[in-house]
């Protein structure tokens, strides 16, 4: 991440832009982060890494991330899961 410091979103690709923006929704430390598709241009092995890196926010900082996904490793991985159609909670699991 160090390296993408000084260029535009224009000069990122779409994975590096989201780690990005990951970066700087926890670099304050916040209580909650809403993340829209947190791993949608992410390769597989990245997104695993950042799924377990918001985990570990959450464990040892006690951070909350609320994330809009269709990806399945997201769905497996959350421990709350709200189902929506037509904008209504259709199905909950915990």
């Amino acid at each position: 991440i160090e390296a993408l410091a000084g260029k535009r979103p224009n000069e990122m690709s779409g994975g590096q832009q989201q780690r990005v923006a990951v970066a700087r929704a926890i670099v304050n430390n916040p209580t909650l982060v809403l993340a829209d598709e947190p791993t949608a241009n992410l390769d597989t092995d990245t997104g695993a890494e950042l799924l377990n890196l918001m985990e570990t926010m959450n464990r040892e900082h006690n951070i909350t991330f609320i994330f809009s996904s269709h990806d399945p490793q997201v769905i497996e991985r959350a421990r709350r899961l709200l189902i929506l159609k037509d904008g209504m909670i259709a199905e909950e699991r915990s």
